[in-house]
């Protein structure tokens, strides 16, 4: 596997991105954090990672990046068949209610900037035969819900998105895995209170690793969401009004 991570020094992305060094893979990073950037790739390094891990500059909320990056990865790489996005925003609904700029930066960086990093991945595995396009959406996406109106909104319109593409481009070689996390463990969700199920960045990355080994379409991390969303997409909207998950 040559894989390009976006997104891969903390959390779930970090955690994926070591399973695939310890497995051999051939790896390249990109990032906006330039000193972090290179702290991942000497850790990655030591994991077992094949070769030199390559590093590119690439920032979420500066889409004129994301070619470049890219274009990098492909000359380091020498081409590259998997991309795994992580890289995201994560705000309070209250926080966002109170900040219009903060709602901007995180509604163009968890759906339209995403969507835009990914428009230039697909062009770019497409053009070498296929692969494997990896994204980390969420559950908060699932259902319109008080607590996570705005992110969830984001959320919703990028796992539509990458079912879109894994509906028209899957039979020509392009495998595209929406995960969706509920609540994990991860500086993100630090201060916050955990559910009896909430999950750790090592027990979700080795499932979405399987995801991407065998090209599921769509992973729920940890797997009891799969349940708890199947349950609140049946829920009335009356019920849902009165309720604060």
């Amino acid at each position: 596997m040559k894989a390009v991570l976006f997104g891969a020094s903390r959390g779930m992305g970090r955690a994926v991105a070591r399973l695939l060094a310890a497995r051999g893979e051939k790896l390249f990073l990109l990032e906006h954090d330039l000193e972090e950037l290179h702290r991942s790739a000497r850790d990655l390094e030591i994991r077992g990672a094949e070769g030199p891990v390559g590093v590119g500059h690439c920032d979420l909320l500066q889409p004129q990046t994301f070619a470049p990056a890219l274009e990098q990865a492909q000359r380091v790489l020498e081409g590259f068949d998997t991309v795994v996005v992580t890289a995201g925003l994560f705000a309070l609904q209250e926080e966002l209610e109170r900040d219009a700029e903060l709602t901007a930066r995180l509604l163009a960086a968890d759906f339209t900037n995403t969507v835009l990093f990914c428009e230039e991945a697909r062009k770019r595995l497409l053009a070498g035969g296929g692969g494997t396009l990896c994204v980390f959406s969420s559950v908060a996406g699932e259902r319109g819900r008080k607590p996570v109106i705005l992110y969830g909104a984001a959320k919703a319109g990028l796992s539509r998105y990458l079912e879109g593409l894994d509906h028209k481009f899957r039979a020509v070689g392009l495998k595209t895995v929406c995960v969706k996390p509920g609540f994990v463990k991860t500086s993100m969700t630090a201060g916050l209170k955990p559910p009896p199920f909430a999950g750790t960045p090592e027990a979700v990355a080795r499932r979405v690793l399987k995801a991407i080994d065998r090209g599921r379409p769509e992973v729920y991390v940890p797997s009891p969401w799969r349940g708890v969303m199947c349950v609140i997409r049946c829920l009335p909207r009356f019920v849902m009004r009165r309720v604060n998950f």
